[in-house]
């Protein structure tokens, strides 16, 4: 294990330079050269030699990971991925992992990254890089296109659908809590929460993941989402915590394809295009 090695590094360079102390080293102007090699990231190194970057993904979450006729990786994170390696020179290669047994496979350094709409987890930073995030899956409000509702405020007096125990029933009773006077009305599924919204007017807005937002926009349903997520899920690249190198790169190609807009091009595929209106929400 890197972590493990690292570990027995620092106990040898500790035993070499003894009173000096390794702050001292890394302060004075003769020791210079250490400083690449304590930081050095193997991770990045060995993706370099090898010229491919080994991504961990569970192949069961369309759109952004699932398995083609012919039994093929492919979604939003597949061609985020290849498209990530291209800008470094290497190539993506697609290792498929439960989704439960992704962390500990990057530990055990059986791949170099997980790409698979993995929600940031603050208790994982102590053992793993995260980078910015590509994708927000969070809880938003939605309503029809013409609906007079823009913000939250608006929902006063409404009828509101929720998926029955779900982050977005629990926000909904939260807000009633904090008084807010709307009705809310439970069902199983998003589908059925979205029909009651649309079909039958059951309701005037429903909270609803991202995900299913967009799923149902990229399928011509006439949603808009109101406001900024009610609650974010943001998902991530993570790398092992030794990957300081490995995480700028990430940062960097990531912007790049933002501003290339490879980003918006990657979720029109997979989800869908939308309106310029849903665009600016």
């Amino acid at each position: 294990m890197i972590g493990r090695r690292w570990l027995w590094l620092v106990a040898g360079l500790t035993t070499i330079i003894g009173a000096m102390g390794v702050a001292w080293l890394l302060t004075a102007g003769q020791d210079a050269a250490l400083l690449p090699f304590l930081r050095r990231d193997y991770t990045w190194q060995t993706i370099q030699e090898r010229g491919v970057w080994r991504v961990g993904l569970d192949p069961s979450f369309p759109p952004f990971e699932m398995l083609d006729e012919t039994g093929e990786p492919v979604g939003y994170d597949v061609d985020l991925a290849h498209a990530l390696a291209a800008t470094w020179g290497v190539r993506a290669e697609i290792v498929a992992v439960g989704f439960d047994s992704l962390p500990d496979t990057l530990k055990a350094r059986k791949i170099d990254s997980i790409v698979s709409a993995y929600p940031y987890d603050e208790r994982l930073t102590g053992d793993f890089r995260f980078s910015a995030p590509y994708f927000d899956a969070g809880l938003r409000i939605a309503v029809p296109r013409d609906s007079s509702i823009r913000t939250l405020t608006d929902l006063t007096g409404r009828q509101v659908g929720v998926e029955w125990g779900s982050v977005g029933d629990m926000m909904g009773r939260r807000l009633q809590r904090e008084g807010m006077t709307m009705t809310l009305k439970s069902f199983e599924t998003p589908d059925q929460m979205i029909s009651a919204l649309l079909d039958t007017q059951q309701v005037e807005a429903i909270f609803v993941d991202n995900v299913s937002l967009r799923q149902a926009q990229g399928a011509g349903l006439p949603l808009r989402g109101v406001d900024a997520p009610l609650e974010s899920v943001p998902y991530v690249i993570v790398m092992p915590h030794q990957a300081d190198t490995l995480q700028a790169r990430v940062a960097d190609s990531l912007q790049l394809l933002q501003e290339r807009g490879v980003l918006r091009e990657l979720e029109e595929r997979w989800f869908g295009a939308r309106t310029a209106e849903e665009q600016s929400q």
